[in-house]
Parts: structure tokens; C-alpha cells; sequence
């Protein structure tokens, strides 16, 4: 079973401006750690490889290089000033071309969102464009001679489904723990494997499709929310605390 894993350096910085991703402020995205774990298991159980493909600037060597070491076979980085200030859809796009790039492939797998952007539509818009069927907070994976079967928990219900590939699949955050890499792979990641650096222009990409040109949505301003909280205990038996609650949230308008 041949895999790619999408994965995004995210910023771990809060931003007072324009968004600057230096390596000091960014991070391997914490929902796609489960996701590159969950292939290396596929990997491990059904043989095969996993590719691990990311788009951003060269600062995002570092998070490819932690997948390396985590199991990844392949590491490709889609880099290039054509694709700065792309929204989801022009992200989308890039990681289209990227995918299209390294095919053929058995199953496209990404994180149920990012903890930067926090969106949740990357891995879906991707799936589209490709014209893959899609599913959403994976579980269990399970390879069939010529299918999938995969679980999946939305609230309190579990739901199964079979899925013809090439498929795509985000997976769910508990599916998985993460492994720690050692120390060996670590160095070998870092001092020997490569980082396959792609640009636009290899993709074939219309410059008018990524980027600023490409992203029908705009960030216009970012500031810091001030968050004024204060803890205050109520005391007193259960009874007495639940009626004392509903008082002040009656009085405060939050409850009629």
C-alpha cells in the first residue's frame, strides 16, 4: 500500500501582523502527528511506502525531516513565491498538482484540521479536486483485496464503511498515539535523507490559481482577544450550589 500523508508546518507564534514563518515560531502540526502514525502502521501491516508531502516555505524542512525520522519514507516540500498568501482552495490546488506529482498512489490521508488556521477543509477540497471518495475522522483501517473497510466514531454511534481505492481519508485524533523516533533515526533524518523541494513551475502550475491570485478568501486584520475571566466558587451542599448557579445565570441573562 503505497501512502501519502499531508502534513503542514503550523505557526506556534500568535501573530501581531502578517504571518511570519520562521523556524523558531513553527511546529509539526499536533492533528497530523496521529495521521503520519496511523500510516506507518498501514505501512508496517500491508508493506508498502509513505510519502509525506507539505507545502510552505524552506522553514518547513525541519517538521519533513521529524516525519522522516518517524517512519516516512519520502519527503517532499511544495516551495515556491508563487505560493505564498494561498488560501484553503489555492493550498488545495498546490497539493492537487503535488499529489498528481507523485502518483500513483493506494491512499491520501490528512489530519482533521491544523492548529493555526483551524479550518478543517484542506484534506476535503483536496479529495475533490482529485475526484477521490472521501471520509472523515477515521478510526480503524482495515485493507481488503481490493477495498478498504473503515471505521469510524461521530458522537456515540459507529459507523463502518467500505471504500474503493485510491481513496482519501482525514484521520480522527485519538485513533492513534504517536510513537517517540529515536535517536538514530533522528540523525539520520536530519544529517543523511533528503528533502525533495518542488516548485510551481515543475507542477505546471497556473500562477493565477495559487497564491494571492488564487484564493478567493482574504485574512484582512488579525489582533489579540483580551479575555476578562474570573473564577468564583460557590459553597455549599449540591442542592444549594445548583440554585445559586441558576440565580446568577437568571440574573445575568444568560438563562430565562
Amino acid at each position: 500500500m503505497n501512502i501519502i500523508v499531508c502534513i503542514k508546518s503550523v505557526v506556534t507564534d500568535a501573530p501581531r501582523g502578517k504571518i511570519v514563518r520562521t523556524a523558531d515560531k513553527c511546529a509539526f502540526n499536533p492533528f497530523d502527528r496521529p495521521v503520519l502514525e496511523m500510516a506507518v502502521q498501514l505501512k508496517e501491516r500491508y508493506q508498502g511506502s509513505v510519502t509525506v508531502l507539505s507545502m510552505g516555505p524552506p522553514t518547513a524542512d525541519a517538521t519533513l525531516r521529524e516525519a522522516l525520522a518517524a517512519g516516512a519514507d519520502r519527503a517532499v516540500l511544495l516551495s515556491d513565491p508563487a505560493l505564498i498568501g494561498s488560501d484553503t482552495l489555492a493550498t488545495a490546488t498546490a497539493l492537487c498538482a503535488g499529489i498528481q506529482f507523485l502518483s500513483p498512489f493506494d491512499l491520501l490521508l490528512f489530519g482533521t484540521r491544523t492548529s493555526d488556521s483551524d479550518t478543517g477543509q484542506v484534506g476535503p477540497q483536496t479529495a475533490v479536486l482529485l475526484d477521490l471518495p472521501m471520509l472523515n475522522g477515521a478510526m480503524r483501517i482495515e485493507k481488503q483485496t481490493d477495498h478498504l473497510t473503515v471505521e469510524r466514531r461521530v458522537d456515540d454511534f459507529l459507523e463502518t464503511y467500505e471504500m474503493m481505492l485510491p481513496a482519501a481519508l482525514t484521520i480522527h485524533p485519538s485513533a492513534v498515539f504517536s510513537r517517540d523516533s529515536s535517536l538514530g533515526s533522528i540523525a539520520t533524518a536530519f544529517d543523511e535523507q533528503e528533502v525533495e523541494i518542488v516548485s510551481a513551475m515543475q507542477l505546471a502550475l497556473d500562477p493565477q490559481t495559487v497564491g494571492d491570485a488564487g484564493s478567493p478568501t482574504r485574512v484582512l486584520s488579525m489582533k489579540p482577544v483580551k479575555k476578562d475571566r474570573t473564577c468564583d466558587w460557590i459553597e455549599g451542599s449540591p442542592a444549594d450550589k445548583a440554585e445559586a448557579l441558576v440565580r446568577r445565570l437568571t440574573a445575568s441573562g444568560q438563562i430565562g
